[in-house]
């Protein structure tokens, strides 16, 4: 039996080099690029042999630097921030930095509790999401993928689809772009997660810069390069 070669940066089909990834938003009008949040919005992982030690939001922000020089970059994020605490703690440094580009959290860490309260989740969610769009910024958020798992609680799963289902709903009603990892093929790589089970890898955060500048790019209405899982890689439009 052959065992597949571990990919790197240059040979994941997911992955956007960063001259292909800055040509995909050549003409972004951002200039303020803004992360609040927990350890997802911070890019917290494990390093992974053949991947640069970043994650997603810094190589985003690298991204756009090649295309506007003068990006002023701001991540607030604390590792384990409930959505409440990122209100508290974050909002007000995030508003006097006045983005024109923001990522919001995906309230993680609002359901790693004995019995979740989603209809006190949706709301504070829905306090943030107006928040943030007072900014007038352009609004981005991720979807938990399906990998995300704490053991202890066997309804895990099932607490995930239904905190996405309230973030894919707030985003739609304020306008904000939804970088869907749910059922991303990424799920399913043995190399993704941590030591700790639950955030991703420095392979991981690539893949997600990845998948937030395709999202950008449609934005932008720039043909978009759709990666193509477990085989060489090439660019198809």
């Amino acid at each position: 039996m052959t065992l597949a070669r571990p990919t790197t940066e240059e040979t994941d089909p997911f992955c956007l080099p960063p001259l292909e990834a800055a040509a995909l938003l050549f003409d972004a009008p951002w200039q303020r690029f803004a992360v609040i949040g927990d350890s997802l919005s911070a890019g917290t992982g494990d390093p992974t042999p053949g991947y640069a030690t970043l994650g997603w939001s810094d190589r985003v922000a690298d991204v756009l630097r090649r295309v506007r020089p003068d990006l002023a970059y701001l991540n607030t994020a604390v590792v384990g921030a409930t959505t409440m605490e990122t209100l508290r703690h974050q909002a007000d440094r995030m508003r006097e930095f006045a983005p024109d580009l923001l990522h919001l959290p995906s309230g993680a860490n609002d359901i790693v509790r004995r019995t979740p309260d989603f209809d006190e989740i949706e709301q504070i969610l829905r306090d943030m999401y107006r928040m943030a769009a007072g900014t007038g910024a352009q609004l981005t958020t991720f979807t938990l993928g399906k990998a995300y798992v704490v053991p202890v609680f066997p309804d895990f799963r099932d607490r995930v689809r239904r905190l996405n289902d309230i973030n894919r709903t707030l985003a739609a009603e304020f306008d904000a772009t939804v970088i869907d990892m749910w059922s991303h093929p990424l799920n399913d790589r043995p190399n993704l997660l941590s030591a700790d089970g639950i955030h991703f890898t420095t392979a991981g955060q690539a893949v997600l810069a990845g998948e937030v500048v395709r999202q950008l790019a449609h934005l932008l209405d720039t043909p978009v390069p759709r990666a193509v899982p477990d085989g060489p890689r090439r660019i198809t439009y």
